[in-house]
C-alpha cells in the first residue's frame, strides 16, 4: 500500500465517497457517518470539515475561518485537522480526473 503524500495548502479536498457529513440536533454537532460507524466532530473540526466541498483549497478554507472567527493565522490548525481526517480516510484529495 502506498503512503499518502503530505497535504499542502494548495490541495483541494472532498469528503470520501463512503462518508457522509451531517448535522445532528442532538448533540448539536456535525457527525461523519460511514459503514463502520460514526464520528462526532468537535466544534473546530465541524467548522473545518463542513467547508470541504471539492472546490475550495485548504488555504482558502483557512482564510475563510480566519475571517469568520477573527483569528490571525489558522493555516497550521486547519492543515493539521485535515491531515487527521485524511489519514483516517474520511476525506481525500480531489483530483482533476472526471
Amino acid at each position: 500500500m502506498s503512503e499518502k503524500k503530505p497535504l499542502e495548502l494548495t490541495d483541494t479536498m472532498e469528503i470520501s465517497k463512503h462518508v457522509r457529513l451531517q448535522w445532528e440536533e442532538v448533540p448539536k454537532a456535525y457527525v461523519l457517518l460511514y459503514p463502520e460507524g460514526r464520528v462526532q466532530l468537535n466544534g473546530s473540526a465541524g467548522e473545518i470539515i463542513k467547508r470541504v466541498d471539492g472546490k475550495t483549497t485548504i488555504g482558502a478554507i483557512a482564510e475563510e475561518l480566519q475571517k469568520s472567527f477573527n483569528e490571525p493565522d489558522l493555516r497550521k490548525d486547519v492543515l493539521t485537522g485535515l491531515e487527521i481526517a485524511y489519514e483516517r480516510g474520511w476525506i481525500r484529495v480531489k483530483t482533476n480526473a472526471a
